[in-house]
């Protein structure tokens, strides 16, 4: 099985089975579904969830029992046992109750946004990673093309030197651009495989140990589509807002607290003649504490939280521009590079390989020549991967990768 173009592979041992080849969707479903951070977010919903029903859960009755015995002190007193129970059923304040309830419902969903932030911001470095990935293995690529080049540069100089034709610092100078080639090729396939282990660390060790990616560079980018992105979709900026509501939630409940609520009381006690029923009332009078402290508290978080959100997206309105800057740059620049600097320098590099030929210039030149073409090669690849990057950032700038995907 052939290699995909712009994508470089280190060399396998012979006989060793050549890495499965993945495209991107399914690293991203095998990252999603078991990467311990998005499980952790997932599950915090359950919680979120089991809180709702401690918020909204009624207070239980109060059952009391008492004995004893009665002992004649006077004419008129009958010893005997005395027994006594009582039941209380406390009665919380509706609007107390009615805020924790809010204020729970708005952590669970503030639970389910965390969810979609964690998954946007984990399938946008997925696809980060994996172009970065094949960036490496291209520079990996394009290095080793480098070195077979200079080896057979290599060949020609080592005829002209043994034949007198040239001096002996040529060949020292080919063998030295031949070592910072093949440098050149083993930092760039360690990068690759670092990025590699990258994707399977975010997917809990479940991608394959090695696996080539099929994807390359020059992926389309719809320029429209990205275009009719909403930057106010942002998982994160629906989770502020949910802070907000419970803060407010909050700031209702301490107010309310300051009449906690009633309590009725329903006894009786049996002495050996008497029997008395009882039924009476309980309520904490806010006389010495009002309940100001947390009244204050709640409204200061309340405006903490309003300032987070509105910071968050003035902060997100800056980062799309300066995400569409980028991607814009690095577009100028690709077609700059891909039409202009190239050309320019691999027709260079065929005049000094012509000229070095006929013997009108050294080796020197042919090297810079060289030198030059990967230069520019390597600027191009970069500017691929920054195009590539910028797409990234504004589709998560967007929330796109918030949800999973619909049913096809």
């Amino acid at each position: 099985m052939s290699a995909l173009p712009g994508l470089a592979q280190a060399p396998a041992p012979a006989g060793a089975a050549e890495p499965p080849r993945l495209p991107l969707a399914q690293v991203v479903q095998t990252v999603v579904a078991h990467n311990p951070e998005l499980r952790a977010a997932q599950q915090s919903r359950v919680t979120a969830a089991a809180s709702v029903l401690s918020a909204s859960a009624l207070p239980n009755p109060r059952l009391e029992w008492s004995s004893g015995r009665n002992r004649e002190r006077l004419p008129s007193a009958t010893p005997g046992a005395v027994q006594g129970w009582a039941i209380a059923q406390p009665l919380e304040n509706p609007s107390l109750r009615g805020a924790r309830v809010e204020a729970a419902q708005a952590g669970e969903r503030g639970s389910q946004h965390q969810v979609a932030v964690t998954r946007n911001a984990l399938v946008a470095q997925v696809k980060l990673r994996a172009y970065e990935t094949v960036l490496r293995q291209a520079e990996a690529e394009a290095a080793r093309d480098a070195v077979q080049l200079l080896e057979q540069v290599r060949e020609r100089v080592r005829v002209r030197v043994a034949s007198g034709e040239a001096a002996r610092y040529e060949i020292i100078k080919a063998d030295a651009e031949i070592i910072n080639a093949r440098q050149r090729e083993q930092s760039a396939l360690l990068l690759a495989e670092q990025t590699q282990l990258t994707l399977n660390r975010l997917a809990a060790g479940q991608l394959p140990a090695r696996f080539q990616l099929v994807l390359s560079l020059d992926d389309a980018i719809d320029a429209a589509a990205l275009q009719r992105l909403e930057p106010g979709e942002h998982p994160e900026l629906r989770l502020l807002q949910s802070e907000v509501d419970r803060a407010q939630a909050q700031l209702e409940g301490a107010r309310a607290s300051r009449w906690p609520g009633l309590e009725l009381r329903y006894g009786q006690t049996r002495e050996p003649d008497i029997r008395q029923n009882m039924i009476g009332v309980s309520v904490q009078i806010p006389l010495l504490d009002q309940r100001r402290g947390p009244v204050d508290e709640a409204a200061s978080e309340l405006e903490r939280a309003r300032g987070r959100l509105e910071g968050r997206q003035a902060e997100l309105r800056q980062q799309v521009l300066q995400a569409w800057k980028a991607l814009e740059m690095a577009r100028l620049r690709t077609e700059a590079l891909s039409q202009g600097a190239v050309r320019e320098a691999e027709a260079a590099l065929r005049v000094a390989e012509a000229a070095y030929r006929f013997g009108e210039r050294g080796i020197l030149d042919v090297l810079d020549a060289q030198r030059v073409l990967r230069a520019v090669r390597a600027d191009l690849l970069e500017a691929r991967y920054q195009q590539q990057a910028a797409r990234i950032e504004l589709e998560f700038l967007a929330g796109r990768h918030a949800e999973p995907p619909g049913p096809l």
